[in-house]
């Protein structure tokens, strides 16, 4: 007779999960380069960018809002962001498992070179 592997009787035995069963706890991330002016007709301010992403998570039935981060007058090509890094302390944490941004600008001002450097992007 022969043998099963228990490798495979392992995988089929654990449950899938469905991710639309799923509850993402989101954190909003903000990020300006310069300080914020404060104006509300500009595209890419912090109130803009973090109206967009409240709408978003808003409108997901599986996104509930856990914490919002803003980096005002910080520069992505550096991670010395007070608050980028309580969001991945958080991340660590577990209190937060999705990030949403206005675009990914926002977390990365980085090239593709200077992120495989550090690890990020293989």
């Amino acid at each position: 007779m022969a043998r099963k592997s228990r490798k495979q009787e392992t995988a089929m035995a654990a449950p899938l999960m469905n991710p639309e069963d799923s509850i993402y706890l989101c954190g909003i991330y903000g990020r300006l380069s310069l300080v914020n002016s404060g104006k509300q007709d500009e595209g890419d301010s912090i109130e803009n960018q973090l109206s967009i992403c409240s709408r978003f998570v808003d409108g997901q039935p599986q996104m509930r809002l856990a914490d919002t981060y803003v980096d005002n007058g910080k520069k992505g090509t550096t991670f010395e962001r007070p608050e980028f890094n309580r969001m991945m302390e958080d991340i660590k944490a577990g209190k937060i498992n999705c990030i949403v941004v206005k675009d990914y600008c926002a977390i990365i001002g980085l090239n593709q070179k200077d992120l495989e450097n550090q690890g990020i992007l293989a």
